[in-house]
């Protein structure tokens, strides 16, 4: 089951978002929290407060676990850009963008595969005869080239 949750409107340039971003894509729950608690950048802090939503409405409401989610998408795109202009000399204007940011993130519960001792045994046993093929065959050679 997916989770989905928006921050619109973050005041830290796209750039910048997306090297927090990056770091924590693809991890556990509780390895991106301890990255972003030692992440010395602006968005940290809001990208970690994301993630603790997502975690509580998946808890909460749809009574997940948290052990078992991961964070399985999380994109930055530029949101709405604040024009600002700062005086030159001669009356002209230098414009500044201030640009801001959407970060978008995707929980998924991972699940994990119980395989019984009955389909165990059988690959195993399926297994040995190439195994045992194999050995001969390098045993072959082996001899040949003695």
């Amino acid at each position: 089951m997916q989770i989905i949750v928006k921050l619109n409107n973050l005041r830290v340039a796209p750039l910048k978002s997306r090297q927090v971003v990056d770091i924590i894509r693809g991890k556990d729950i509780d390895k991106a929290r301890a990255l972003l608690d030692f992440t010395v950048k602006r968005s940290a802090e809001p990208i970690l407060k994301l993630l603790n939503s997502a975690v509580a409405s998946a808890v909460n409401d749809l009574k997940l676990q948290e052990s078992n989610l991961y964070i399985s998408k999380i994109t930055v795109d530029e949101g709405p850009k604040l024009k600002r202009s700062f005086p030159m000399s001669r009356g002209r204007a230098y414009p500044i963008m201030k640009r801001t940011s959407h970060i978008t993130l995707v929980l998924n519960e991972r699940t994990i595969i119980k395989e019984s001792k009955d389909q165990g045994d059988k690959k195993n046993r399926a297994e040995k005869p190439e195994l045992k093929a194999k050995v001969q065959k390098s045993e072959v050679k082996a001899k040949k080239k003695k």
